[in-house]
């Protein structure tokens, strides 16, 4: 059974730092790619960043120069590191895992079979 759990969320001001993170388990986490999405109220889900099971990193547009995600092998987690955020990083972001080693559409969170329960972001002054 593969649960996902993320945590870190909360209410920041515009300009803060924040770091989030996501537990795995029920899964080989050496051979899998962790991605970041978020969904704001009545909006669909969009492609935060994700990390693979080399470590390398993939950003969404608007995330490219703030964001960075992260792995740390020894708690099975991956973190997002949010900088600078901003009013319309305001989301319920999710963690999302998938085992092959060899795919394309990383962005895409058809690629993703698990999934997390999300976590609240609210940028506001």
């Amino acid at each position: 059974q593969v649960l996902l759990e993320e945590s870190g969320g909360g209410l920041v001001q515009p300009g803060d730092s924040l770091r989030l993170s996501c537990a795995a388990s029920g899964l080989s986490f050496a051979a899998a790619t962790i991605g970041w999405f978020r969904q704001a109220p009545g909006k669909a889900r969009t492609f935060v960043a994700a990390i693979n099971w080399s470590n390398y990193a993939y950003y969404g547009d608007s995330m490219k120069g703030r964001f960075t995600i992260s792995r740390d092998s020894t708690k099975n987690s991956v973190f997002l590191q949010m900088n600078s955020v901003q009013p319309e990083d305001t989301a319920v972001y999710y963690c999302a895992a998938l085992t092959k080693k060899y795919f394309t559409g990383h962005w895409r969170e058809e690629s993703y079979p698990y999934w997390g329960q999300g976590t609240q972001v609210t940028v506001s002054s």
